[in-house]
């Protein structure tokens, strides 16, 4: 059994420790935060984001408090009012769990896709470039979220008095971590290796029978793999088209990612580019149930709703 607070620390905690740029990285990150917080003044402290000083993830939070001791949740992918009203409808659910960001945490989608370019620094692009490739997108990504009604589900959630909380990059990390180092440990020389070698993870399986499996959006089977790039896992949502020529040209042959627009993809393949889309919705579910593993270990008990394709790695594989 948990409280709220102790699975948003744990989120958080975990988050870290398997974010791609390290945690060094991250800890700079939250001591730039402290020190920008530092130099407010009385009045702009009152509207700074004070779980920054410790949560370096912005699209992820606690949105609806509770103090309710957790035994079972109801996790999504994304949650609206009708997840909501399945919650109440259930009846004895202690907290809802969105994926996906909700309120304030919507608000700061765009500030998430900063690690973006220490990514992509990984990966060969000098720093410089890849911030300025990216302040493009990530001022378009904030000018597109402006106008969403933020707070329409969690009004809804205060209504019903149910604890909320939405973990997204804190996630997404997971993923790409998780696919990093199985990756690492695997001989892989073909686009067509990738795939088959995807194939093989729960969430990807399950997604095959639903016709959302991996798939190639560029480049052939046949072709050589070459370096491996993580894009379009973790760090808020799509980045730069701009990003693929410069990618090629430090190396790299093929991108893993969740989802790729038709602009991004062509960009890609005009830099002779592999583009190997692991699946949107099922790369979401294995993020969240790395993490929601560790809650059954602690007793709590796991409602899968909204996409979310529950497997458990306690143990042996089962799907809930």
């Amino acid at each position: 059994m948990m409280t709220q607070e102790q699975i948003y620390q744990l989120a958080i905690k975990k988050a870290i420790a398997a974010d791609l740029r390290g945690q060094d990285a991250v800890q700079r990150v939250l001591k730039r935060s402290a020190e920008k917080y530092k130099k407010l003044d009385k009045e702009k402290k009152e509207f700074f984001d004070t779980d920054a000083l410790f949560n370096p993830y912005a699209d992820s939070r606690i949105l609806v408090p509770t103090n309710k001791k957790i035994k079972k949740v109801l996790v999504g992918i994304d949650i609206s009012v009708s997840e909501l009203w399945l919650a109440d409808k259930i009846g004895d659910i202690d907290l809802i769990i969105s994926h996906h960001p909700l309120g304030r945490a919507l608000a700061g989608l765009d500030s998430v896709m900063s690690m973006q370019a220490d990514i992509l620094a990984l990966y060969g692009i000098p720093i410089n470039i890849a911030e300025s490739l990216l302040k493009i997108r990530i001022d378009e990504v904030a000018r597109s979220i402006s106008s969403a009604n933020y707070n329409r589900v969690v009004d809804a959630a205060k209504i019903l008095k149910m604890g909320l909380i939405c973990c997204h990059t804190l996630c997404d990390n997971l993923v790409a971590r998780f696919l990093q180092e199985k990756i690492a440990k695997e001989k892989l020389e073909y686009v067509s290796d990738l795939v088959d070698f995807l194939k093989k993870i729960p969430e990807y399986r399950e997604a095959m029978k639903l016709g959302a499996g991996p798939k190639i959006f560029a480049g052939r089977p046949d072709n050589r793999l070459g370096k491996i790039g993580l894009l379009e896992i973790t760090g808020g949502t799509e980045g730069s088209e701009k990003t693929y020529d410069y990618l090629a040209r430090a190396g790299v042959g093929t991108t893993i990612g969740m989802h790729i627009s038709e602009k991004n993809k062509e960009e890609a393949e005009k830099a002779h580019l592999n583009v190997v889309i692991a699946g949107h919705i099922s790369s979401d579910s294995l993020g969240v149930n790395l993490l929601l593993d560790e809650l059954e270990k602690n007793g709590v008990e796991i409602v899968p709703c909204s996409g979310l394709i529950r497997v458990s790695r306690l143990g042996k594989n089962k799907k809930k």
